[in-house]
């Protein structure tokens, strides 16, 4: 039997995750969005006017990166800043109608995307795999994984 080669999972997952990005991508340049615009419009679609910082903290990335974001989904007519009522130097962000109505559009990207990555795949095998995902993220996070399974296998 061959010996696993060091490193070969990560690489994998590497590759997997940068295949879904691409394939995502694709859809939603479809819509005219570009890479990463759809989680600060789905973020805002479960909870509208959110601050910059919220949004960057809520997503995982630098503030900088979410104002120059921002500032794009803004000149495509898709957010809109108005400042706080509680703070007049802060800022929040709020889609617009026609942001609203794309988020349809960007749900069924991701939907089509994650059907044709998990093609093949059973509903067990498909809930093992979100199960394992979930543990890897909170490995590399650092924090303890709260394993679920029971509540997950209770409702099947």
């Amino acid at each position: 039997m061959a010996k696993a080669v060091r490193g070969a999972t990560i690489g994998l997952l590497q590759s997997a995750a940068r295949l879904s990005r691409t394939a995502l991508a694709e859809r939603l340049l479809a819509h005219g969005f570009y890479a990463g615009q759809d989680k600060i419009m789905l973020a805002l679609s479960l909870e509208n006017g959110q601050t910059p910082s919220q949004l960057a903290t809520l997503l995982g990335v630098r503030p900088p990166t979410i104002t120059k974001t921002i500032n794009r989904l803004t000149s495509q007519g898709f957010l809109e800043k108005r400042v706080s009522g509680e703070d007049g130097r802060r800022a929040n962000v709020y889609l617009t109608v026609t942001g609203e109505e794309a988020i349809r559009s960007i749900e069924k990207s991701v939907r089509k995307t994650e059907k044709l990555a998990l093609k093949g795949f059973d509903k067990k095998e498909q809930r093992a795999l979100t199960r394992l995902l979930n543990k890897i993220e909170a490995n590399l996070n650092g924090v303890p994984f709260e394993d679920d399974e029971e509540s997950v296998e209770e409702e099947a």
